[in-house]
């Protein structure tokens, strides 16, 4: 992340109102805005800004040119009563941009001690991620969404606004959650999920497109699919058929999740 060793670096802009206290990192061209308050054990990278009233605290790294907005609680302990205030971690990547009110917590001994952030995430006004979830890249959390717990949310995810995503749940890579969305399940990669009980409702066509990805690759996904829904067997049997006939790295990509270690099961094609 290229964080200096220690101090505030020469070219850091602080207001005379933040606090930054004793031990904590802030490297080159970081600005801190006014009643800002930065924790002992908190290092950012060149180029972070905070604007004003941002609480930054416990071991906390955030990447290079990421903004955090007025309000956000970054690195608070965790909301989980097991917690006994052991030395736990969150780790925040490059190019974030964290709105108004974001709460983000760090991670606990039972939960593998770190909360990760990847990179280029936008984390809209009141959104919270819990004690130990594993975020990815390109990620879109809209206003008010709850991440619980243990989550993973895999790259280019987005999750619509006052949705909750239930703890230890996994989201695969490029799935969109519609608004108002309650997901207990994990959602194979690339697929679109609506409703208030979150219901697997077909493929995130749109994202495919956006992304670029070949007309081939999207027909072989709806037929895997549609083999997923309809085929003989349970859910797993389906997909355990489909890993041996695929022909399609997104289709294998796929795959691979559902047969993959889940704490919570899966939403399956209604």
């Amino acid at each position: 992340m290229g964080i200096d060793p220690g101090g505030i670096d020469p070219s850091a802009q602080v207001h005379a109102s933040a606090i930054i206290e004793e031990g904590a990192v802030i490297g080159p061209d970081c600005k801190i805005g006014p009643f800002t308050l930065v924790g002992p054990k908190v290092r950012l990278a060149s180029g972070v800004e905070l604007k004003s009233h941002v609480v930054i605290t416990g071991d906390t790294t955030i990447g290079e040119d990421t903004i955090v907005f007025p309000f956000a609680v970054i690195g608070e302990i965790p909301q989980d009563l097991k917690f006994g205030g052991e030395a736990t971690r969150l780790e925040i990547g490059a190019r974030n941009r964290i709105r108004e009110h974001v709460t983000m917590n760090p991670g606990t001994a039972g939960g593998g001690g770190v909360t990760k952030i990847g990179d280029d995430g936008l984390f809209m006004a009141g959104c919270h991620v819990a004690h130990d979830c594993q975020i990815g890249n390109h990620v879109i959390l809209v206003n008010n969404v709850a991440v619980a717990g243990h989550c993973q949310i895999a790259d280019q995810v987005i999750i619509g606004g006052l949705s909750g995503i239930h703890q230890f749940v996994r989201i695969g890579r490029g799935a969109i959650i519609g608004a108002l969305s309650m997901v207990t399940s994990d959602v194979v990669p690339h697929a679109l999920v609506q409703g208030p009980r979150g219901e697997l409702d077909g493929l995130n066509l749109v994202g495919l497109k956006r992304r670029g990805v070949d007309r081939a690759d999207i027909t072989a996904m709806r037929a895997a699919f549609l083999m997923l829904k309809q085929g003989e067997g349970s859910f797993q049997e389906r997909a355990q058929r489909l890993s041996e006939e695929a022909d399609s790295d997104y289709v294998r990509e796929m795959v691979a999740f559902i047969l993959g270690d889940s704490d919570r099961g899966f939403l399956t094609p209604s």
